[in-house]
Order: structure tokens, then C-alpha cells, then sequence
């Protein structure tokens, strides 16, 4: 069993067998264990998007340091925007552009992956962030689309667009959280 945390109510975790959601209203914050995680914590507060909309604070409610404490507790994976302001924040490695970095005296792995290489329609930087053994490698490298996330949204909600998981990367995150203590050595680099 895997725990999906902070996800879209009815979303791209719905569902699936072996796949404990949890959207807004059962407050994942209130995780209790003890299955693996994957961890989508809001972002909106954090990125650099938040800045556009007048704020980049990290006042969340808690809900990035909660998805932090599960995944660090229970093994698994987080996934927030590249150039999180909470990789800061909490002190995790900073993602180089190829593999996965560790620092010393840190639980986790972090690494920098485009979503777009996993099926989203535009670039999608995204920063991960695991805890297991040695995680596994992934796509790594920016895509070369050149389409906009604006242009796709159509007229409609870009921040719509962005929270969207394509299938692809979902079950890449979600075969992280399963393999969280089972994987071999991959593309290392201590920071």
C-alpha cells in the first residue's frame, strides 16, 4: 500500500489498487502511517509562480513540513516545483541537473526532473525529494518543448493546468515509494 498525499480530490491517484489517497478534506497533514508516501504538499506559497500572485512565503499551514516528516518517516517520495523555496527552508539537497544528490546528515535524495519527459503537455521543472535506499534512476535533463503553459491552458486556468500528474509520472513517483528500501545504486553525487 502506498499513501498518496495532498492530491486532487477524484484526481490521477483515484481509483488505483494499492493506492490510499488523500485529498483536502481527509487533511493529510493527519497522516498517521505507516505505508509509504508519495506527497504532493501545495506548492502555490512556495514556487516561484507565488511571487507572480504576490506572495512566496511558505505560510502553508504546515502542510510541506508534514508531507517532509511522513516521507522521511515512512520512506517514500515529495514532489514540488524546481526552485522550491522549501528545499531552503528544511535544508535538502540541492538537486544537481543529472542524478540524484545527497548531503551529509540528510536522510533523503533530491533531483531535478521535467515532467514534460513523462507526458505533460508543456515543461513542468519539478524537484523530488526521497527517502529509502539508493532510489533508482529517472528521465532526467530538460524537455525541449517550447510550448507555454499558458498557450495549452487555452484561456483557462493555468494553476489548473499545472497541478495536473500525468498518469506516467504518477506511477514513476508511485514506483519510487515501492521501492523505497529495494532499489540498486543509480547516478550519484554528494553535495
Amino acid at each position: 500500500m502506498i499513501a498518496a498525499l495532498y492530491v486532487e480530490s477524484g484526481g490521477a491517484y483515484y481509483g488505483l489498487e494499492g493506492v490510499d489517497p488523500w485529498d483536502e478534506l481527509r487533511d493529510a497533514r493527519q497522516y498517521p502511517g505507516p505505508f509509504p508516501v508519495v506527497a504532493h504538499p501545495p506548492c502555490a506559497r512556495w514556487s516561484i509562480l507565488g511571487s507572480c500572485r504576490g506572495y512566496r512565503d511558505g505560510l502553508d499551514g504546515g502542510c510541506f513540513e508534514s508531507a517532509l516528516a511522513a516521507v522521511r518517516t515512512y520512506g517514500g517520495v515529495l514532489e514540488h516545483p524546481a526552485r522550491s523555496l522549501a528545499w531552503e527552508r528544511f535544508a535538502l539537497p540541492r538537486p544537481g541537473a543529472y542524478g540524484w544528490s545527497a548531503a551529509l546528515g540528510d536522510p533523503g535524495w533530491s533531483c531535478f526532473v521535467d515532467q514534460h519527459h513523462y507526458g505533460f503537455p508543456t515543461r513542468k521543472p519539478t524537484w523530488l525529494y526521497f527517502v529509502g535506499d539508493v532510489p533508482p534512476p529517472m528521465l532526467w535533463g530538460r524537455s525541449a518543448s517550447k510550448v507555454s503553459a499558458q498557450r495549452m491552458a487555452g484561456g483557462g486556468s493555468r494553476q489548473a493546468l499545472r497541478s495536473r500528474t500525468p498518469p506516467a509520472f504518477r506511477d514513476a513517483l508511485l514506483e519510487l515509494a515501492r521501492t523505497a528500501n529495494h532499489s540498486a545504486p543509480s547516478d550519484l553525487c554528494f553535495t
